[in-house]
């Protein structure tokens, strides 16, 4: 009963939190607009200028929910990728997903030129292009994981990857005109700034669809707390559950990654936090506490960053990085 207790009051503040740095997001920019403007300008209601109508809801209402959806889904995918690894160094991107996401931008910012071809006024390019190359290391990795079982060789394959693709990148910077690599380096410095309504809906159903496959997988993944061994013996499909966890990470950090960049260490960093305040380790609990303990950090990095105009991964990766010196501290 204490733990329930606990839980609930822990959920209960995560979403007081939540709620109010989504509304101080509203708020916050390079004008500051107050709470009754913002209020007039969500609901019509009220005497509140076009202008500032505009702003709030194309600009910084798309804003904070792509800040609350790239946060969520990061922490989630995170989350999945310690357990089935058993590694609390793991992330969300250990599969290779960043690095696939990135050759695809690349393909289209930097080898588009190159060819002659442009890419402007392509409505879901960067976007559709960086989920492509995220799907197709899936793939690879997919069909390599069908026929290895050591689940740490599919880590150490999926870091060599990431290191060829990564070669692969530099090539075409290297090639590359200096427009084409300036809009290359901007998309790595990630932004929640750059999502549409149109992308909004496609970003939401994507990783709504990551969700749903973490919520399913929340039963194998309480079993594969204990080891892939032990799972079998309780009559997991070890392949099969491993298949559900790399298509949801996929979904949710290639999503993201698709759409705001390469952002860095929320996946990382949140399920230790998650861990830490709900003191619990069942998936039950932990997947919907750290999308609420993700979506609330990114909304406050999200402020941070409008208020000092400081890249988002420069602020997520100066709050992730002592959270991950101390998990080594404390696994030594």
């Amino acid at each position: 009963m204490r733990r329930i207790s606990l839980t609930s009051t822990v959920f209960c503040v995560l979403g007081v939190m939540a709620i109010l740095l989504f509304t101080v997001d509203l708020c916050t920019g390079s004008v500051s607009v107050s709470l009754e403007n913002t209020w007039y300008a969500l609901t019509g209601a009220g005497d509140c200028p076009q202008t500032t109508r505009n702003v709030i809801i194309n600009i910084r209402l798309v804003k904070a929910l792509t800040a609350i959806i790239a946060g969520g889904a990061l922490a989630v995918s995170g989350l999945q990728m310690q357990t089935l690894f058993r590694n609390p160094l793991a992330g969300p991107y250990v599969l290779g997903i960043s690095s696939g996401a990135s050759l695809g931008v690349a393909v289209f910012i930097l080898g588009a030129p190159m060819l002659g071809l442009s890419s402007a006024g392509i409505e879901l390019g960067t976007a559709g292009m960086a989920w492509l190359g995220s799907a197709l290391v899936l793939v690879l990795i997919g069909s390599i994981a069908h026929r290895i079982r050591d689940i740490m060789v599919i880590l150490i394959l999926g870091m060599m990857f990431s290191s060829a693709i990564g070669a692969l990148v530099q090539i075409l910077q290297f090639l590359s005109n200096e427009e084409s690599l300036k809009a290359y380096v901007v998309w790595t410095m990630g932004s929640l700034g750059e999502v549409t309504w149109n992308q909004m809906w496609v970003m939401g159903a994507a990783t709504c669809a990551g969700m749903i496959l973490a919520i399913a997988a929340v039963k194998p993944l309480n079993m594969l707390l204990l080891g892939e061994e032990y799972a079998r013996t309780m009559g997991l499909s070890v392949r099969r559950s491993r298949a559900m966890l790399f298509m949801s990470t996929t979904l949710l950090a290639g999503t993201v990654t698709a759409f705001c960049g390469p952002i860095g260490f929320i996946g990382l960093a949140i399920p230790h936090v998650a861990r830490m305040l709900f003191n619990n380790s069942d998936h039950r609990i932990l997947v919907p506490g750290s999308f609420l303990v993700g979506a609330t950090v990114m909304l406050g990095c999200d402020i941070i960053a409008k208020q000092f105009t400081f890249p988002i991964n420069a602020v997520t990766a100066l709050l992730g990085i002592p959270v991950v010196i101390w998990v080594v501290l404390k696994n030594r």
